[in-house]
């Protein structure tokens, strides 16, 4: 009791004990916390006086949780993002706030959108600080219900448990060597399927959006080299007979740099449909909703301007 009664009259004891857990690092937590790190230690030091437990124990090579610290973390994880929506107030003026933005994507999300949405969030709320996470899908869900990424961009489904929204639709095309022995401007379902294939690895080394409808099909690809990252496509590309599949605003971009050439898609996995993914908690939250309408826009502007 005398615990819950602590909590509830200082409820940023909650966050700061989630983030403290999860970073096991106090110049990281006060960083993601917005805090100093002499507040966010004595943050620290009023946690453990509280629940009479040291939380975290220094190793050679950083700090590990106790058992209780690692029961916590598993709890908060469930309860923070309701909690977080539920103690928010009412209103919202992003031009005071000083609450950092959390977002996740690929590194074609950064590169492509990332410019127009941190100019548009710096704009309006000059004083929130912006990351962007590393995109990992196996672990999105678990960002998502833990509070560590606010809204994740990206070209699959997510979880339903989850809060979605379509955003902007790319297009797909095929990148090939600039010698590359294909000579049509496109390719078809059946050659496209004979070619080796050099994958960007979206989701347990698939591309979904790519691999699911030939697979509804009942076609497959054969991959030949798997790659985390677009930007890692051209220089592998290099002197190869490999065909990757890349969204075309990006693609298009390559040339001028790169020996590639740019081949139209088949049409049967032309579409990407890029999304938005949050925590059902934020639905309603106002500065939730700002930071999606701010998103999306940001987006959109930079899906309608050329390369």
């Amino acid at each position: 009791m005398h615990v819950m009664h602590t909590l509830r009259a200082d409820l940023n004891l909650v966050p700061a004990l989630a983030v403290i857990l999860e970073e096991r690092h106090i110049s990281r937590a006060a960083a993601r916390l917005g805090l100093s790190q002499p507040a966010t230690s004595r943050a620290l030091q009023r946690l453990r006086a509280l629940l009479g437990d040291p939380l975290l124990i220094r190793e050679r090579d950083g700090y590990r949780l106790t058992a209780r610290a690692q029961v916590l973390r598993e709890q908060l994880d469930l309860v923070l993002p309701a909690l977080e929506a539920l103690v928010a107030p009412d209103d919202f003026d992003p031009s005071t706030s000083t609450m950092p933005i959390h977002l996740a994507g690929t590194d074609f999300v950064v590169q492509s959108y990332g410019p127009a949405i941190c100019a548009a969030l710096m704009r309006d709320s000059p004083a929130s600080s912006v990351r962007f996470h590393s995109w990992r899908y196996d672990s999105m869900a678990e960002q998502m219900h833990r509070g560590s990424v606010e809204l994740g961009l990206f070209g699959v489904y997510a979880p339903s448990d989850l809060s979605m929204a379509d955003v902007v639709t790319e297009q797909f095309v095929c990148v090939v060597d600039a010698d590359h022995p294909s000579t049509g401007p496109a390719l078809t379902l059946a050659e496209y399927c004979e070619c080796r294939h050099l994958v960007i690895d979206v989701t347990d080394g698939l591309q979904p959006d790519v691999d699911l409808p030939l697979h509804g099909r009942g076609y497959r690809r054969s991959a030949a080299v798997t790659v985390p990252y677009h930007s890692a496509v051209p220089p592998i590309l290099a002197g190869t007979d490999l065909v990757a599949t890349i969204p075309g605003s990006l693609a298009r971009t390559w040339p001028g740099d790169h020996r590639v050439r740019v081949l139209d898609a088949p049409a049967e996995i032309r579409r990407l449909t890029y999304r938005m993914v949050w925590h059902p908690a934020y639905d309603n939250d106002r500065r939730h909703r700002w930071l999606r309408s701010t998103v999306r826009a940001a987006v959109l502007t930079a899906a309608a301007t050329p390369g």
